[in-house]
């Protein structure tokens, strides 16, 4: 890709939604986002039924297009999972895991205007992903997290340095990571940083987003995707 990835990648959790650590629903919070210059999120719900998953998608999908201006686009929207509804719902791509459709099946329903992110977990994950047609390959936990009920073992900042030389696709950390964390992760190699929690329990979710892009204009903004 010859562009710099959005480097703060918010991830729009139900779950953490729902509790109180923010008593706010999905399509204020991923405009609270955007507003704050957040150009890349995901909405992920694992207990939605299809159904759910689409109204829900198909809402942010329209509330994140009216951000579009002159010849700025809108941020890009992700649908965890299901190609299928990210292609009904006008979504900007889906992410896919390990047990989920792969890559090539994913991009088979979305087709190629639309992203395909996949997460890794393992070195041989990652150089599998990477000879896919992958727009991004997503690498963790990097640090211990609770978002997840049965989370993947940590990898940590080394392995994560060793991903950044298996691959040339942007790469997304993920798993565990604050505002506190943000700059020795991307120093790791991290394009870009895959956020829930620490934005969703923050007191100000919008000052915390526009922290962690302060970072990046420090550490990675200027960097190209794919170099170490």
């Amino acid at each position: 890709m010859s562009f710099v990835f959005p480097p703060l990648y918010a991830i729009i959790d139900a779950d953490l939604l729902k509790t109180p650590l923010r008593e706010i629903s999905e399509p204020p919070f991923a405009e609270m986002m955007a507003e704050s210059g957040v150009e890349l999120l995901q909405y992920r719900n694992k207990r939605a039924t299809a159904r759910q998953l689409f109204d829900v998608s198909r809402t942010l999908s329209a509330a994140l297009s009216k951000f579009a201006s002159g010849d700025s686009r809108s941020p890009r929207f992700i649908v965890n999972d299901r190609p299928d509804v990210a292609l009904l719902a006008g979504a900007g791509g889906v992410h896919v895991g390990q047990h989920d459709l792969g890559v090539e099946q994913a991009r088979a329903i979305v087709g190629g205007n639309r992203w395909v992110g996949v997460s890794t977990h393992t070195i041989e994950q990652v150089e599998s992903a990477d000879r896919t047609s992958a727009d991004y390959v997503a690498f963790g936990p990097i640090f211990p997290t609770a978002t997840k009920d049965n989370p993947d073992p940590v990898v940590g900042l080394k392995l994560l340095a060793e991903a950044r030389t298996r691959t040339r696709k942007p790469l997304v950390a993920i798993g565990g990571i604050t505002l506190e964390r943000a700059a020795e992760t991307y120093r790791a190699g991290a394009d870009s940083l895959a956020v829930a929690r620490d934005l969703i329990a923050a007191a100000d979710p919008a000052a915390r987003a526009k922290a962690f892009l302060a970072e990046a204009a420090r550490s990675v903004r200027t960097r190209a995707p794919g170099s170490g």
